[in-house]
């Protein structure tokens, strides 16, 4: 027994022996850790820290730099004069830690998307803090949530996702192209920018910087995607991650610039559209790196991968897109002198699929008439209560609903919470608001009178809207009784563009291909070259009209009105216009017979050239 007992070490006391030893990671740092910037000097200071300074010699006789290290194979070694295998393998393992993030324990997560996911350390840091915890309590579905009950996950999650397969598609471009260079900083910046994308979402996710704040500062162009840059510098700031950041190698400020640039792309907003490359953070060889988290060139990126699969899991809709394909067939080609990611020509047919499913979800979840009804109803009560809204921040300033934008401090406090604070709230001042989100609660909601489309898309802003809801009052039928008596504060008028992602146009004419043939040239593969079942056009206006008065006969006026106002403007029918104006409709030429259309899909014109060219046959053949 006495032999198995722990020796004490000379000057430690008895009971200092039994504490747990501390789990030690010995993590190379140099005082630039982008190996592929190294001269055959850092190499070798690089050789002398891994304990490898017996072959620091051999290296420098072969001039051997940064940028040779990530191609050296065991016969690269034994050809310098390093003949054990042993010693081989020590070297080949260090110097793969230049470009493998393995130096650290990962934390795991048990994500119900993505199974069990391992994030850095540097990545946990700035997870733990006030600033990301906020996401827990913002919705990433906003009023979809009361339409859907399992559609209750927050941004948080998402967030998570987001970075998580950032650095799987990164890791997967390492793995199969050495010759990119990829190196550990690139992987934690791109990770991180995934991570942090969405810390600028307000209350209710798109409802806050879609609806909200267009109608409470007009005159304020803002996205959210503003404030995450803003958020993103304050979280650095305010937990003092400058020094944790270096320690784990990145380089600052270069690597800040290139983690705000993924988010929202080139930071100079003075760069001129004859100026090649915009970007600070990396060079233009790096260029394929911007189109991992937010891909402004055509749409096919991780943030939209994630809220697919996580969007479908909890909406209890069928997601047609598996984004594995994407990382097997991923990889960089040089087109028009910059890298792209691209994939192989097969996977048109896929990528088509990833955009009609996007459709699809703002079709039947996020554009749902009755959850952008409660979302326009929430939009109301925020307006009415937002001056009476009093959030501290930076230095005790009070900041309103909509101003609390303009200061990280208290925009870090305000969240979906603010729903309960209207609606548990005594005040006076908030009566009006309280009441909508009561009305939400008990499901007394606006009703819908219908949705039209324009024939060629319009330029809408608020005074347009505000004009149609007045146009909607005063159109009143001819054939309709004059005793009901509806105001332009009684409508509601929204537009909702549907597209795929890039407005009118196709982002798969932005995308690149490659043949198993050559893997190294970038082609592009045409809509006709696809498939004639494709779409001709890409985006699309509707717009939706709801009344806030409730009693029947007022919403069967309103319900005539807006068929009255339809014709007016020119608009397309309603779907149930037969239905609830059938004095009205067959007044307009163009809406008989299902504008043009017979029952089977064929034009009018058609089936009369079809019928003539009967009778004509008939005439032949009986002549």
């Amino acid at each position: 027994m006495a032999s198995r007992k722990r020796s004490l070490k000379p000057g430690s006391s008895h009971e200092e022996a039994f504490i747990t030893p501390e789990k030690r990671v010995s993590v190379v740092r140099l005082p630039d850790s982008d190996f592929t910037g190294w001269g055959v000097e850092e190499a070798c200071t690089y050789l002398r820290k891994e304990d490898l300074s017996e072959w620091e010699d051999t290296f420098r006789a072969q001039k051997i730099t940064g940028v040779g290290l990530r191609y050296l194979k065991d016969a690269d070694l034994e050809n310098i004069g390093i003949k054990c295998l042993g010693d081989r393998l020590r070297i080949l393992h260090s110097l793969q830690k230049l470009w493998h993030i393995e130096a650290e324990p990962n934390k795991v997560f048990n994500d119900p998307i993505h199974g069990h996911v391992e994030l850095h350390p540097l990545l946990i840091k700035f997870i733990d803090t006030p600033q990301f915890q906020r996401l827990r309590n913002i919705k990433q579905l906003g009023g979809t949530y009361y339409v859907f009950p399992g559609a209750s996950h927050n941004r948080f999650e998402h967030s998570i996702g987001v970075g998580y397969l950032a650095g799987q598609l990164v890791q997967a471009l390492n793995e199969k192209q050495p010759e990119l260079l990829i190196t550990c900083r690139d992987i934690l910046c791109v990770q991180i920018a995934g991570l942090c994308h969405d810390l600028g979402h307000g209350p209710f996710s798109h409802m806050f910087d879609g609806m909200f704040m267009p109608k409470a500062r007009p005159e304020k162009i803002w996205k959210h995607e503003t404030a995450s840059l803003a958020m993103f510098d304050y979280l650095v700031e305010d937990n003092n991650l400058k020094p944790v950041m270096e320690e784990h190698g990145l380089l600052l400020p270069q690597d800040l610039d290139f983690i705000k640039e993924q988010i929202a792309g080139p930071l100079d907003a003075n760069s001129g559209p004859g100026q090649k490359w915009k970007y600070k953070g990396r060079s233009a060889d790096k260029s394929f790196l911007y189109e991992i988290v937010a891909n402004k060139r055509n749409g096919i990126d991780v943030d939209k991968w994630d809220y697919f699969a996580r969007d479908c899991y909890h909406l209890g809709i069928q997601n047609n897109f598996d984004y594995h394909r994407f990382l097997k067939f991923a990889r960089v080609c040089e087109v028009d002198e910059q890298k792209q990611i691209c994939t192989r020509d097969k996977e048109v047919g896929n990528l088509y699929d990833m955009f009609h499913t996007r459709n699809c979800l703002h079709r039947r979840a996020y554009q749902h008439k009755v959850g952008n009804i409660i979302e326009t109803m929430i939009t109301e009560a925020f307006l009415k209560a937002d001056k009476h809204i009093q959030i501290e921040g930076s230095k005790g300033k009070i900041f309103t609903l909509s101003k609390a934008i303009d200061d990280m401090v208290a925009y870090t406090k305000l969240t979906d919470n603010v729903f309960e604070q209207i609606l548990n709230s005594s005040s006076l001042e908030l009566a009006e608001a309280r009441k909508i989100l009561d009305n939400i609660l008990r499901r007394n909601l606006y009703k819908c009178l219908g949705q039209t489309q324009p024939d060629k898309t319009l330029k809408v802003n608020q005074e347009l809207i505000h004009s149609w809801e007045a146009e909607l009052a005063q159109s009143i039928p001819h054939c309709r009784s004059q005793d009901v008596s509806l105001q332009p504060d009684d409508f509601v008028v929204s537009v909702i563009v549907m597209d795929y992602g890039m407005k009118e146009k196709n982002p798969i004419n932005n995308v690149r291909f490659y043949c198993k043939e050559d893997p190294t040239k970038a082609i592009q593969i045409r809509k006709n070259q696809v498939s004639k079942l494709l779409p001709e056009q890409f985006a699309e206006q509707l717009i939706r009209v709801c009344c806030k008065k409730k009693d029947e006969k007022s919403l069967e006026a309103a319900k005539k009105q807006f068929v009255q106002w339809c014709m007016n403007k020119n608009f397309s029918k309603p779907q149930d216009g037969d239905v609830i104006a059938p004095e009205l409709t067959p007044l307009k030429p163009s809406w008989r017979n299902n504008e043009g259309e017979s029952s089977d899909g064929k034009s009018k014109q058609a089936n009369s050239a079809l019928v003539n060219g009967v009778k004509k046959v008939t005439t032949q053949l009986f002549k």
